[in-house]
């Protein structure tokens, strides 16, 4: 009797009946019985998943299958997907042809250091060791990057930076809009550098040697331009640079600058007065509201009833007044003082106390003392002190605190833009827009971008350094617009042109919401710009090789699948207009 031996294979068939349509899986084994070709059904395979019977058909195709882990290895995974987010942020901007209409080695590494600098922040010895940490090195061609190469393109950047500022207002500014300016600082470690001088530090750091840098934004608070000066520079003698530079530099000639109350002086107001295409909205201080008040041209009974109240006085001359009062600031400023005023006479109790037991004698140095204790809270002009040789006494000024407390809540804007242009509420709007600057300054001074400590001893580097820091932050902003409404930002952006402007801004009831449950619409967590970053950075790229044994053997990439989430996130990110 002939042989029987034969192949199995896999045959599939379909019929259809009565619309239905029934497909048949069977084990089926040919072989050759008395020169002729037979089959023979081993088993029906209908009941398993496609799956497996796909693999069996495979099988008995001559394939060979081994577990996952045995037929490959991952050899690396790097953080990749808020490398993409920044990435494709840069590209939607056009941020590489911002620093130079052609590429080069330079624009290369700004462009790395600029992600750099908003995936992790760091010193730039440490920025060319982690940036292998993730795939940005791997994505911006700079894996062989040294600190010295990081140095010259810093050198390169700060060469270029007019033009690209000049690119930046070009995109940004307009003629006869709005411009907000503002000015912090941020400390050094070290002491050689040029820039750094002792002055007024606005990160507390009491004693340290400072350097300032101005800010020129849009009137969204979009950064446009930066200026560093020495850290003992005075706020107002670094504003009226900024308009001349929005003329000669920028090609702006009308315009409207803003700025807070100490950045505008009556120099600069009086220089621009003269200049009918410039224009400005700023606030008056305290000593002049309290003049306004005496000189019975402005009347606190008239708060009864509103907020907002627009006057003029004969010491401000072809200007608007705007005066506000918010009862919510007064009683804020109302328990500050107490407690300051509390706080200060528990301190000087002390003083007093030495005195009496004759451990402190001299009246130079009780008065040196009494000095230091009453300027720490800077309420020295509430107390009535009495210093001698071996005594001392102290009591409140209850009239000074009187007269002091009237005001409370009350401030006043002044500008010289014309009620035609722009209405009261509007004034105030655009003056607290400034807030936009101050936000800016956070970003770029707390845990997102890290311009400070400063480490840098050269004034170029310097100089650079911070100048990166706010074209990094520039980035940060559109992706901060793009991500609204997957973090706890308010949506609506249109409401805050209509809302009351002298009352403390409060949140949409759709970001309350947020705010409150922690959760978006959809039920999944709200983010900050740092965790939503976080988030994304779970997306990692995996260099996989096969497992043979030797080093050398063929790799191929897998990137993880992302969550709809991170797929909203990056979605939202490519859809930035500059």
């Amino acid at each position: 009797m002939a042989s029987r031996t034969g192949t199995a294979h896999v045959v599939t068939t379909t019929r259809k009946y009565k619309d239905k349509v029934y497909r048949t899986h069977l084990l089926r084994r040919s072989y050759r019985e008395d020169g002729k070709v037979k089959n023979e059904t081993l088993g029906n395979l209908s009941h398993l998943p496609d799956s497996v019977i796909d693999l069996i058909r495979r099988s008995l195709q001559g394939e060979t299958f081994v577990p996952a882990g045995e037929a490959f290895e991952i050899a690396s995974s790097r953080a990749h997907g808020h490398v993409q987010g920044v990435s494709l942020a840069m590209q939607r901007l056009g941020f590489a042809s911002l620093l130079a209409a052609k590429p080069c080695r330079e624009r290369e590494l700004v462009l790395a250091m600029v992600a750099s600098r908003i995936v992790s922040p760091a010193t730039k010895l440490a920025t060319t060791r982690l940036w292998h940490t993730s795939t940005l090195a791997e994505e911006f061609g700079v894996s062989d990057a040294s600190e010295d190469d990081l140095y010259a393109a810093m050198d390169w950047l700060l060469a270029a930076q007019d033009r690209i500022q000049k690119k930046l207002a070009a995109r940004h500014l307009k003629d006869d809009g709005l411009v907000l300016y503002d000015l912090s600082s941020s400390y050094f470690e070290g002491s050689h550098c040029p820039l750094a001088k002792l002055g007024y530090s606005r990160d507390g750091k009491r004693g340290t040697l400072q350097v300032n840098y101005g800010l020129l934004t849009d009137d969204r608070g979009c950064p446009v331009a930066l200026s560093v000066y020495e850290g003992n520079t005075a706020d107002s003698k670094t504003f009226l640079p900024q308009v001349k530079r929005m003329r000669e530099e920028f090609g702006i000639q009308r315009m409207v600058m803003v700025g807070d109350r100490g950045m505008i002086s009556q120099k600069a107001i009086d220089e621009m007065s003269e200049d009918a295409d410039v224009a400005w909205i700023t606030a008056l201080r305290s000593s002049a509201i309290r003049a306004l008040v005496e000189q019975k041209h402005l009347q606190l009974g008239l708060f009864d009833e509103h907020n907002l109240l627009e006057l003029s006085s004969p010491d401000f001359p072809g200007e608007r007044l705007v005066a506000c009062r918010n009862p919510e600031l007064a009683k804020l400023r109302v328990h500050t003082r107490d407690d300051l005023l509390l706080a200060t006479e528990q301190s000087l109790q002390k003083i007093k106390a030495r005195v009496e037991a004759a451990k402190l004698v001299g009246k130079d140095k009780i008065g040196v003392s009494v000095g230091k204790c009453v300027n720490r809270y800077k309420v020295a002009k509430h107390f009535e002190l009495v210093i001698t040789e071996d005594t001392f006494t102290f009591t409140r000024i209850a009239q000074s605190i009187a007269a002091e407390a009237a005001l409370d809540g009350l401030y006043v804007i002044r500008t010289s833009v014309k009620a035609q242009r722009m209405d009261a509420p509007t004034c105030v709007r655009t003056y607290k827009s400034l807030a936009q600057v101050e936000r800016a300054f956070r970003s770029l001074k707390t845990t997102d971008l890290k311009v400070r400590p400063i480490h840098h001893h050269l004034e170029g580097r310097v100089r650079a350094h911070i100048f990166l820091c706010m074209l990094a932050y520039y980035v940060e902003w559109h992706m901060r617009q793009a991500w609204r409404e997957l973090m706890f930002a308010d949506c609506d952006q249109q409401a805050k042109l209509t809302r009351d402007p002298v009352a403390p801004a409060k949140r949409s009831q759709a970001a309350m919401k947020k705010v409150t449950s922690l959760l978006l619409e959809d039920g999944t967590v709200a983010h900050s710009f740092h965790s939503l970053m976080q988030d994304l950075s779970s997306i990692t790229r995996n260099t996989c090789r096969t497992n043979n044994g030797t080093k050398d053997a063929p790799t191929f990439q897998i990137t993880t699948t992302p969550t709809a989430k991170q797929k909203r996130a990056i979605q939202l990110i490519d859809q930035i207009k500059p």
